[in-house]
């Protein structure tokens, strides 16, 4: 009989649910006892195994009070184990002991809630995200880790979102936590100078999660909504545990307005609809207060010049547009400048010109993206002819335009996204 079935089974919770709390908690659980046992990868297996026991014993003794504060004190009593088994030292036992008889009561009734487990909560949680962005990690691993400490998906389901074989992200997982284990990288939030390039890291690893959601770089789907979702749930946590740092808020802000469109970016048969096409009655008008809050926190802090406020401003200019004609194109222009000077980056120029396009002719950005034509990084990069293409388009140039649609089509990787752009090269020939 399978775990939880039948009419044996106690008052508890069946499997699922169980995952489902385990999820929500995983995060909190693997910060606390890294704090404790000092090796991430030795930490997960820990909080794992705090899961085996709550799905052997929940489905017969009921759900506690507190499951957190349950799978906590289960996790820390096989801290413990660990401990002895390796030989460590009697101080580490006695620690351990202290921070045992603060989590409550659980050796005399296990469903007994305990506030003390929390004390520390957001502390270990900003720390493992700290180790788990670390740039010692290249950036596939620190993504992978990211998702599987951080956001509570499992191998196969990072596997499944990234469209990469499940062996390779879980080899991902493990190197990343031997390097972290090997290279004893200190389990703390880094201070001083250090602070700001290990929190680039960490906003770039959200942002990658994020974008790979919005705006899918291969595969059949034009978007990946439930990448979005973890990478918001992760940039809102983040400005929670660091209500100080301006760029957070600046990138919770870039995501937000972003997400607000997620509902208009696709048809009924999930093909792609640009932003010029798409219906602006259906932008998530929630999602986007909460967005222009967030911008305004980052100016608040002074940080209106980062470059994920900048992103976030120019992306302020679309929400606040009603139409696509009352976008201020000359502000976008202009912000584009700014973020090519704090960031500079052929992709934002290339930005920047169709900004210029819009604002003053499509003349002014083509002489723009002409002069990035050369650029070694753009020469597989597929939005650079789909954007001249466009240009060309309103330039009444179709052959030269279905061109660089077809170019644009043959360097993409996302299905949807060819689609759209060899039905752009259909159109120019029909017009030529």
């Amino acid at each position: 009989m399978a775990l939880g079935d039948g009419p044996g089974r106690g008052p508890g919770p069946s499997p699922g649910p169980i995952n489902a709390i385990y999820r929500m908690e995983s995060a909190k659980l693997i910060a606390g006892l890294t704090r404790i046992v000092r090796d991430v990868g030795v930490a997960e297996e820990l909080a794992q195994d705090a899961l085996v026991a709550a799905l052997e014993q929940w489905p017969e003794q009921g759900l506690p009070d507190n499951p957190g504060a349950w799978l906590m004190a289960s996790a820390k009593h096989r801290a413990i184990n660990y401990f002895r088994r390796n030989k460590l030292i009697q101080r580490k036992n006695e620690e351990l002991g202290h921070e045992l008889e603060r989590a409550g009561e659980e050796e005399r009734e296990q469903s007994a809630p305990d506030a003390a487990l929390d004390d520390d909560v957001g502390d270990d949680l900003l720390r493992l995200v700290f180790i788990a962005c670390h740039p010692i990690l290249s950036t596939p691993a620190r993504v992978a880790l990211t998702l599987r400490l951080l956001g509570g998906l499992t191998t196969e389901e990072i596997a499944r979102a990234f469209l990469v074989p499940e062996p390779t992200i879980a080899q991902r997982i493990v190197r990343a936590k031997r390097t972290l284990a090997d290279e004893r990288v200190p389990f703390e939030v880094p201070r001083g100078p250090e602070l700001a390039d290990r929190l680039s890291s960490v906003l770039e690893v959200v942002y990658l999660i994020f974008n790979e959601g919005y705006a899918a770089t291969s595969g059949d789907d034009w978007m990946r909504p439930a990448l979005c979702e973890d990478a918001l749930r992760l940039g809102r946590t983040l400005a929670q545990l660091a209500p100080q740092e301006a760029e957070v808020h600046g990138l919770v802000a870039l995501m937000e307005i972003h997400a607000s469109r997620a509902g208009a970016r696709t048809g009924p048969s999930g093909e792609a609809v640009l932003l010029f096409d798409q219906n602006r009655a259906a932008w998530d008008q929630l999602l986007i207060r909460r967005g222009l809050a967030a911008l305004d926190r980052a100016e608040q802090l002074g940080g209106a010049r980062g470059p994920y406020a900048l992103q976030a401003a120019i992306s302020a200019c679309h929400a606040r547009a009603r139409t696509p004609e009352e976008t201020d194109w000359e502000r976008i222009a202009a912000l584009y400048g700014e973020l090519g000077r704090v960031r500079p980056s052929p992709v934002v120029e290339l930005n920047r010109a169709v900004a210029v396009g819009m604002a003053h002719g499509p003349a002014a950005g083509l002489a723009i993206i002409d002069t990035l034509t050369a650029e070694p990084s753009l020469r597989e990069y597929h939005l650079l002819p789909s954007a001249r293409g466009d240009l060309l388009t309103k330039l009444g140039r179709w052959a030269e335009a279905r061109a660089e649609f077809e170019r644009a089509a043959s360097l993409t990787r996302n299905a949807r996204q060819r689609d759209l752009l060899i039905e752009r090269a259909a159109d120019c020939a029909r017009r030529a």
